[in-house]
């Protein structure tokens, strides 16, 4: 897709979770009709037991990063191997996102001044969630960046489920726990989409996106060694070549 299509396209892409965040965030704050029925399915909910508890901790910063470093550096290993242009950009899209979510996410909790659930300790500061913003935006960024660099379609779809259930499992669990309710997750699932949108913006790349020495694109990504034409390679793919030029 052209870059300015790509532009055309994300406001699309970015309005309905902007939109919900707004109106949840106006809820938290005014103590709107919303936060009522948030309680009370909060109160449905909640039962604290061990299996909440671990998958709460799939949103830690120790956990969520950690896989999202390796996905950055793999993205980047290859990016440089395979000779694409700018091969720093997409990592670093998802550097930046990631260092959004506590510069974000900090002086909301501090702004809306949101008290926690009875299952937690008496507090403010629980909206949004910053565990679930970290899952969002730590395994989602780690797909954006493998998808194109996956060769096979089931591989591929694994990765996207992998991704769906690391994300909400990690909901499910601060939720079940009782360590956030149930606004504070999806508003944080909405925060995590756009900065989402801004990394696969940026990462989006087409898989011919090597270069030959001569700064020219082989027609199927690889690159062509020195001194061998493409002429060469078409015939010793099996593909007929013509030695003579234009008639």
């Amino acid at each position: 897709m052209p870059v300015s299509a790509r532009f055309r396209a994300l406001p699309a892409l970015v309005g309905l979770p902007v939109l919900l965040f707004a109106l949840i965030t106006w809820q938290v704050v005014a103590d709107g009709p919303l936060v009522g029925v948030d309680e009370r399915l909060s109160g449905a909910l909640v039962h604290p037991d061990r299996i909440s508890e671990l998958l709460s901790d799939l949103g830690n910063v120790q956990v969520a990063v950690p896989v999202l470093v390796v996905a950055l550096v793999y993205a980047a290993w290859h990016g440089r191997a395979s000779g694409v242009d700018r091969w720093w950009v997409p990592p670093l899209a998802g550097v930046v996102a990631m260092a959004l979510v506590p510069a974000l996410v900090a002086p909301l909790k501090e702004w809306t001044d949101r008290p926690g659930t009875p299952a937690v300790p008496p507090a403010v500061g629980y909206y949004p969630s910053g565990h679930t913003a970290t899952a969002v935006v730590a395994y989602g960024t780690a797909a954006l960046l493998l998808f194109p660099l996956l060769r096979s379609p089931a591989v591929r779809r694994t990765l996207v489920v992998l991704c769906a259930v690391l994300v909400l499992g990690t909901s499910y669990g601060l939720v079940r726990r009782g360590y956030h309710w149930p606004l504070d997750v999806v508003a944080s699932w909405c925060l995590g989409v756009v900065l989402l949108a801004g990394v696969r913006l940026v990462a989006r790349r087409t898989p011919d996106g090597s270069r030959t020495p001569d700064g020219s694109r082989t027609p199927d990504g690889s690159r062509t060694p020195p001194g061998v034409s493409r002429s060469t390679r078409r015939s010793s793919s099996g593909t007929p070549s013509s030695s003579s030029g234009p008639s």
